[in-house]
């Protein structure tokens, strides 16, 4: 009989499976009543993916609602080491407003988790600007996912995207 180096592992992982199928089997199922729908079903329905509507060009004016809109961009063109990103928001007769509190998060697409700064609340200045240092720690595309909150609900989702 032929061992592949994979053998061991293939084993290993089958007898997890199995063991763990042999869990499952024997767990008493639960009989939900005609009335309420299944766990699994209320578990599926309750998730909502969270998308991230792109804004693609600095400078650029991007609506967050009816009444409100943002405009972004970074102090200087972004590469290694630490970019500013600034968002504005106006009213629609041009005032700056600051009634939100916004989060950032950067990473790199290609590489998801490797370079997540996690969520970073964006500071407001003298300006009324919101500011968000972004930590490029490598060449390539990166990634900054924007929540904009009023009230502590979230009222917008934005993803800036660059390349170093």
């Amino acid at each position: 009989m032929h061992h592949s180096p994979l053998f061991p592992r293939t084993l290993t992982v089958l007898l997890v499976l199995a063991v763990a199928g042999a869990a499952f089997a024997a767990a008493p199922a639960a009989t939900p009543s005609p009335a309420a729908p299944s766990p699994s079903i209320q578990t599926v329905a309750a998730k909502s993916e969270i998308v991230f509507k792109p804004i693609p060009k600095p400078g650029k004016k991007y609506d967050i609602d009816a009444d409100t809109y943002l405009i972004y961009e970074f102090n200087e063109k972004p590469k290694m080491g630490t970019a500013f990103l600034k968002i504005q928001i106006f009213n629609r007769k041009g005032d700056k407003i600051t009634p939100f509190t916004i989060t950032g998060r950067s990473d790199m697409p290609s590489m998801r988790g490797a370079h997540d700064s996690g969520n970073v609340e964006f500071k407001l200045n003298r300006k009324n600007d919101y500011l968000m240092p972004v930590n490029v720690v490598m060449p390539g595309d990166w990634e900054v996912r924007v929540t904009i909150q009023k009230d502590g609900k979230p009222v917008y989702y934005g993803s800036i995207t660059f390349d170093v």
